[in-house]
C-alpha cells in the first residue's frame, strides 16, 4: 500500500477508536450512571495537573492531524517505516491495543472517568486486567498509539506519542494516584503494592510505616 493509502486507514482507525473509547463509551456511562464520566482538566492553569491534562487532550488531536497530514501529502513518513514488517506490526498494535482499552474499559464498570473530582470516591477495581496493571486503559491506549504510529509513521506522529506518554505519566503520578490514595486510603495503598504501575511489577508502591505516604518502588 502507498503512504497515503496508510494514511487514511491510519486516521479512519484513530477516528473509530476515539468514538468507541470516548463518544459510545460515555453515552453507555451516563445510561448506567446518570453521568458522562467526564470531569475534565484537574488543577489551576499552568500546574503540573493542568499540563497533564492539557497535553494529553493536544496527544489525542495530534493522533488525528498526523495521519490526516499524511494522507493529504503535507508530510511524508519515515525512510524506516517504508516496510511491510513496520506495517503489519503497526496494524497488529493498533489492533490489540483498542480492544485491549475496550476491554478494561468495560471492566472499570461504573468507576469508569475521565479526570478526577475532588471527593468522589468510586468502587475500586482491582480483578481482570486491573490485577495485573493498576492502569491498564492507559498501557493499552499506548499500545495502540504505538501501533497508528508505525502503521502511518511521521514526525507529527511520534510528537503526539511521546505527549501522550508523558500526559499519562503526569496524569496519573500527580493526580488519580493522589486521588486514590486521599479518597480509597490503604485499600488503594495495598494495591499499589501489589500491583505495577502500567507493566506488571513495575512502579508498584511502597508505604512508609513512618508517616504513612507512598514513594515508588524502584
Amino acid at each position: 500500500m502507498d503512504d497515503k493509502t496508510l494514511g487514511g486507514i491510519a486516521l479512519a482507525t484513530m477516528v473509530a477508536f476515539l468514538a468507541v473509547a470516548f463518544g459510545l463509551r460515555a453515552v453507555l456511562h451516563h445510561r448506567r450512571t446518570g453521568t458522562t464520566g467526564f470531569h475534565g482538566v484537574s488543577g489551576r492553569p499552568g500546574s503540573a495537573e493542568w499540563w497533564g491534562g492539557i497535553s494529553f487532550v493536544l496527544a489525542l488531536v495530534l493522533g488525528l492531524v498526523a495521519p490526516a497530514a499524511q494522507l493529504s501529502g503535507a508530510v511524508a513518513p519515515l525512510a524506516w517505516s517504508r516496510s511491510p514488517v513496520v506495517t503489519i506490526a503497526g496494524g497488529a498494535l493498533a489492533l490489540a491495543g483498542i480492544v485491549l482499552t475496550l476491554a478494561a474499559q468495560h471492566a472499570m464498570g461504573s468507576s469508569w472517568r475521565i479526570g478526577v473530582a475532588a471527593g468522589e470516591a468510586t468502587e475500586l477495581v482491582t480483578s481482570g486486567p486491573f490485577a495485573l496493571v493498576r492502569n491498564p486503559v492507559f498501557t493499552a491506549m499506548i499500545t495502540a498509539a504505538a501501533g497508528l504510529v508505525l502503521l502511518a509513521p511521521n514526525f507529527v506522529a511520534l510528537v503526539g506519542l511521546v505527549m501522550l506518554v508523558l500526559a499519562v505519566h503526569l496524569q496519573v503520578r500527580l493526580v488519580e494516584e493522589a486521588h486514590l490514595r486521599a479518597t480509597q486510603g490503604q485499600g488503594y495503598l495495598a494495591y499499589a503494592e501489589r500491583v505495577g504501575r502500567f507493566l506488571p511489577g513495575i512502579g508498584r508502591l511502597r508505604t512508609n510505616p513512618t508517616n504513612n505516604t507512598a514513594a515508588r518502588k524502584v
